[in-house]
């Protein structure tokens, strides 16, 4: 790193940064995201912006003869990525059983080091960098939509005392592919009646708009009264 920089270093650097967060931030507003363009983008140029200031500042590095303060110029960067920690906290929500904004606060967290990395005069890095995060925030998207996942879901059926018991629904559930986390049974001896709940994980593409075909199957069983099925757990980053 060079001890000293001039305005055309800087302002080839903070052209990058804009370029660089404008092109991570460009998947978070297209998807509807809270932490989009304007916010991405103030947050690597921000990183940026401090980098380019200690550099600025290196000539004042140290302890000077004549004073006890010790100028520690590493105390910007780390400055910097704790405060988007909380704001990556901020962008993270969680609703019951289901989890929004992970990888939204991961977005933040990386546009900052790349900002470090273009503020810091290591053109390359960051360049590389901004392109690899901006690739796997699309690419991927596109693969996790055809990547079979097993969502945690609760199935609840309420039978007459003569429908489908509970060992039978357990072997057509794992005949299924569906993981058994829980299951309980309730007799209900005025109605007769008998309430299943499980809660289980199940084998998906298309996450919640994808209804499993055991439900279909389920529905022409002898004695069903109620059915209800609720995928949980299942958000958008």
């Amino acid at each position: 790193m060079p001890p000293e920089i001039h305005w055309p270093a800087i302002a080839i650097r903070l052209l990058l940064t804009i370029l660089a967060g404008g092109l991570l931030g460009i998947d978070r507003s297209r998807n509807g995201h809270p932490a989009g363009l304007r916010t991405t983008l103030l947050v690597t140029l921000a990183a940026s912006v401090a980098m380019i200031q200690m550099d600025l500042l290196i000539p004042t590095n140290g302890k000077p003869s004549n004073s006890f303060v010790v100028m520690d110029l590493m105390r910007l960067p780390l400055g910097i990525l704790t405060g988007v920690g909380f704001i990556g906290a901020g962008a993270i929500v969680r609703k019951d059983d289901v989890v929004l904004g992970v990888t939204t606060a991961a977005t933040l967290w990386f546009a900052t080091v790349v900002g470090l990395c273009l503020g810091g005069g290591q053109i390359v890095l960051g360049c590389v960098s901004a392109v690899i995060g901006y690739l796997i925030l699309t690419l991927l998207r596109v693969m996790e939509r055809h990547l079979e996942q097993y969502r945690p879901a609760t199935l609840r059926l309420v039978t007459t005392e003569h429908g489908i018991a509970p060992a039978e629904l357990q072997a057509r559930l794992q005949a299924a592919r569906f993981r058994i986390r829980s299951m309980s049974v309730e007799h209900l001896l005025p109605e007769q009646r008998l309430s299943i709940e499980c809660d289980v994980r199940w084998p998906s593409i298309r996450g919640a708009s994808e209804m499993p075909h055991l439900l279909l199957e389920l529905e022409n069983t002898p004695g069903l009264i109620h059915l209800s099925w609720h995928p949980t757990g299942v958000g958008v980053n």
